[in-house]
C-alpha cells in the first residue's frame, strides 16, 4: 500500500503546489520593458519599429513565447475589434478585461519561456493604458499584429 502523507517528497503533490506558487510569485512583476513613447498615439514609424524589437526579442526557439500563447490574446483583441465594426463604438472596458488575460498567459508560461512572455505581458499592458479612443485602438491592433508578424517572421514557434 502506498503511503501518501509524504507529501513533501519530490513529483508529490505538495512539490508541484509549491512549485506553482514560486512561478506564481515570478510572473507578478513584469518585465522592464518600456513602450516607446508614440507607438499608440502616433503609429507609423514608431509602431512598426516597436513591434518589430519586441517581436524579434520574443521570438527566440528555446525561451521565446509561442505563437499559439499569443494568439490566445490576439482573438479576443479581434474579438472586441469586430464588437466595434458592429457596434460604432469603443468600450475601453472591453479592452481593460485583457490585462487579466494576459496574467493568465504569463502565469501558464512553461519553464524557461517566463521572460519573453513577461515582456509581451509588459509591453500588451503599457499599450492598453495609453489607449483612450477608437484611434488609438486601430494603432494597439495594428502594433499587436505587427509584434505578431515579427515574431513569427523571427523563427517563433507555434
Amino acid at each position: 500500500m502506498q503511503n501518501y502523507s509524504n507529501q513533501s517528497r519530490q513529483g508529490g503533490r505538495g512539490s508541484r503546489q509549491r512549485d506553482n506558487r514560486d512561478r506564481g510569485a515570478s510572473n507578478r512583476s513584469q518585465s522592464n520593458y518600456t513602450l516607446p513613447p508614440g507607438v499608440i498615439e502616433k503609429g507609423a514609424d514608431a509602431l512598426v519599429d516597436a513591434a518589430k524589437e519586441l517581436g524579434e526579442s520574443i521570438s527566440d526557439r528555446n525561451r521565446g513565447i509561442t505563437t499559439s500563447q499569443i494568439r490566445k490574446v490576439y482573438s479576443a483583441v479581434k474579438k472586441i475589434q469586430m464588437k466595434i465594426q458592429v457596434d460604432r463604438d469603443f468600450e475601453r472596458n472591453d479592452l481593460i478585461l485583457l490585462k487579466p488575460k494576459l496574467a493568465y498567459v504569463a502565469a501558464r508560461a512553461p519553464r524557461g519561456r517566463e521572460a519573453s512572455t513577461q515582456k509581451l505581458q509588459g509591453a500588451l499592458t503599457q499599450a492598453i493604458d495609453r489607449v483612450d479612443n477608437h484611434n488609438k485602438f486601430k494603432n494597439f491592433v495594428n502594433f499587436f499584429e505587427a509584434t505578431l508578424a515579427y515574431h513569427k517572421a523571427a523563427g517563433g514557434q507555434d
